[in-house]
């Protein structure tokens, strides 16, 4: 079968690709033909040119580097520098840097490493219990041991809201320390009291930033030492983890080994991910969460995750482009609440565990996804035996799937190019191509 089309009313196939790049990934004009035309940096303009010959620049590292060694308090000392003077490059040398705490990015930093001479990695993990109440406004703890818990330490504190039973999660950094008690840099703002059992860790994202713009991070590996951390999801962290940012690019980057996400970000804007690898996360291994707008995810890998790529609540207008997405425990895609407008293009989508791509089932249709664009895509060797490489669940409706090969080398069984939930709407299928499978389209009956 070459074409299916699951309508009886024509649904407007380019509604989804007018949206999504009718402004979303324009910046600047065409190359100017006079160099009096070219753009020149005006004062508070966001898109001021950044193709200077010279910037700032503060080396760290090893012997001849403005600020030497291999700690997190190098680096930082380093950001904090470049971004008192305004914005600027920080360049680490090769080496493998040991984090005992984020590095925090600030606005106009870019961080460069030497490709993968340039390794992060995060500390071993030390984990001890609450030994005294602490309320939202207290600025100090009392830890069962604070032995593992220096100050600069990064520090998390995980328990339950005590009225509500709602899990809790706070960052901090440690600033002082006198026996087993702990000076923190801000107050908790949350309740944390002893008869519910909180633990604190020194978990955090190796890199990180929050309220903040025009970030980059370029040829390094983040490595999240997984073996010796315990979990933290990624509304919380990673090995990038960013939150309320807008304007980020991500380019050759390696984020591996982390118990919990590859790379997320939440609720930012215009984030630009390319060339990059999420490797053997136990979690996600690309997150756009939350509220994120205009993604853009271009000629990267995400393997060996439990999701490859997750879009989390109304992430919209994104493009997802010449990636390879393989290998990874439960799903290569999954997209879902109120995710619109997105194209997935060009893509590889193989070997993974449960299916190539999900449209979960979400609260009902106003929450599902729709408007998605998933064209010329290789779907290989998805799911088990009854597995599907395209899984449409609850009452998803509205979404393009065109000229993607659909195929299957492991035998029919009961496996499904693209199963449909029974109440599922509408969906456009054109010039897909099928080979291998059981069924090529199945759409479940009701019960």
């Amino acid at each position: 079968m070459n074409s299916a089309r699951l309508t009886r009313r024509r649904w407007l196939a380019g509604v989804a690709g007018a949206i999504c790049w009718g402004g979303a990934y324009r910046g600047f004009a065409e190359e100017p033909t006079s160099a009096a035309l070219a753009p020149a940096a005006i004062s508070g303009d966001p898109r001021n040119p950044e193709n200077w010959a010279e910037t700032f620049t503060l080396t760290v590292g090893g012997p001849g580097a403005d600020i030497q060694g291999f700690t997190d308090l190098a680096v930082q000392s380093a950001v904090d520098s470049v971004a008192a003077r305004g914005g600027g490059t920080v360049r680490l040398t090769p080496g493998v840097f040991t984090l005992r705490n984020a590095v925090t990015l600030r606005s106009g930093v870019f961080l460069k490493g030497s490709g993968e001479a340039t390794v992060l990695v995060k500390a071993p993990m030390v984990r001890t219990a609450l030994a005294a109440n602490a309320d939202w406004y207290s600025q100090e703890l009392t830890l069962a041991d604070a032995s593992g818990f220096p100050p600069g330490t990064g520090l998390c504190i995980e328990g339950k809201q005590p009225h509500s039973g709602a899990r809790v999660v706070v960052k901090r950094t440690v600033l002082a320390r006198d026996g087993n008690r702990v000076l923190l840099d801000r107050a908790p703002r949350e309740n944390f009291w002893v008869d519910l059992d909180p633990v604190v860790s020194s978990l955090f994202p190796l890199v990180t930033a929050e309220n903040a713009r025009h970030l980059r991070i370029e040829s390094l590996i983040l490595d999240g030492n997984r073996e010796q951390n315990g979990p933290l999801d990624g509304n919380y962290a990673g090995c990038l983890w960013f939150q309320d940012c807008a304007d980020i690019v991500i380019r050759d980057v390696t984020a591996r080994n982390y118990n919990g996400d590859g790379i997320s970000w939440q609720i930012c804007h215009d984030v630009v991910v390319e060339r990059c690898r999420t490797l053997d996360n136990t979690m996600l291994g690309m997150h756009p969460g939350s509220g994120s707008q205009r993604p853009v995810i271009r000629e990267c890998e995400a393997a060996g995750n439990s999701i490859g790529l997750f879009f989390c609540w109304g992430v919209q207008f994104g493009l997802v482009e010449q990636c390879d997405i393989h290998d990874n425990a439960d799903t290569g895609i999954s997209i879902g609440h109120r995710d619109h407008g997105n194209t997935i293009r060009g893509c590889r989508i193989r070997n993974n565990g449960k299916q190539g791509i999900l449209f979960r089932a979400e609260r009902g249709k106003d929450f599902t996804a729709t408007a998605n664009t998933i064209e010329s895509c290789h779907f290989t060797d998805n799911g088990d035996e009854q597995g599907a490489a395209v899984e449409i669940t609850g009452q998803t409706e509205g979404n393009r799937f065109v000229r993607n090969i659909f195929e299957e080398t492991r035998g029919a069984a009961k496996r499904v190019a693209i199963r449909l939930a029974a109440e599922s709407g509408e969906q456009h299928l054109e010039k897909n191509r099928f080979r291998g499978f059981h069924k090529e389209i199945e759409r479940a009956e009701n019960r």
